[in-house]
């Protein structure tokens, strides 16, 4: 097989109790992330061999994920207690693969963009923090 279709990937949030609830988010057109990344240390020495740059791995960034939605205020607009709370919550992104992968990880939601054209839908751009370390299952 060459690749997966994308359709049916959830965007789901926990309640915020049991770390076992989690809701989809209504709505979702596109989820781009957890963008991991990680920071290098340069180790390079006088003595490094033939005089290339040395590095060592460190410290690792979860990154962020963002959303895009047809923007439903009365789906979306609780979302936005989210912005007001400072600790992080657990989000999940499922996968439609046969394995029904997901990545879960705890986050700070940093952006809610609406958006309002003359000519078209309502959608809204959604942006959280990954803090800590993702897991994959």
């Amino acid at each position: 097989m060459a690749g997966i279709d994308g359709f049916g990937t959830a965007f789901k949030r926990g309640d915020g109790a049991d770390p076992e609830v989690f809701t989809a988010l209504a709505d979702v057109t596109n989820v781009s992330g957890p963008g991991l990344s990680r920071e290098t240390i340069d180790v390079t020495s006088h003595d490094s061999p033939d005089a290339w740059m040395e590095f060592i791995g460190g410290l690792k960034d979860g990154g962020e994920v963002s959303l895009d939605v047809n923007y439903a205020p009365a789906n979306h607009d609780d979302l936005i207690a989210d912005f007001d709370d400072d600790a992080p919550r657990n989000y999940q992104v499922v996968f439609p693969d046969p394995d029904t992968t997901t990545w879960s990880f705890a986050a700070v939601m940093t952006g809610f963009e609406p958006e309002a054209p003359y000519d078209d839908k309502l959608s809204a751009t959604i942006t959280f923090k990954v803090s800590g370390k993702p897991t994959i299952s």
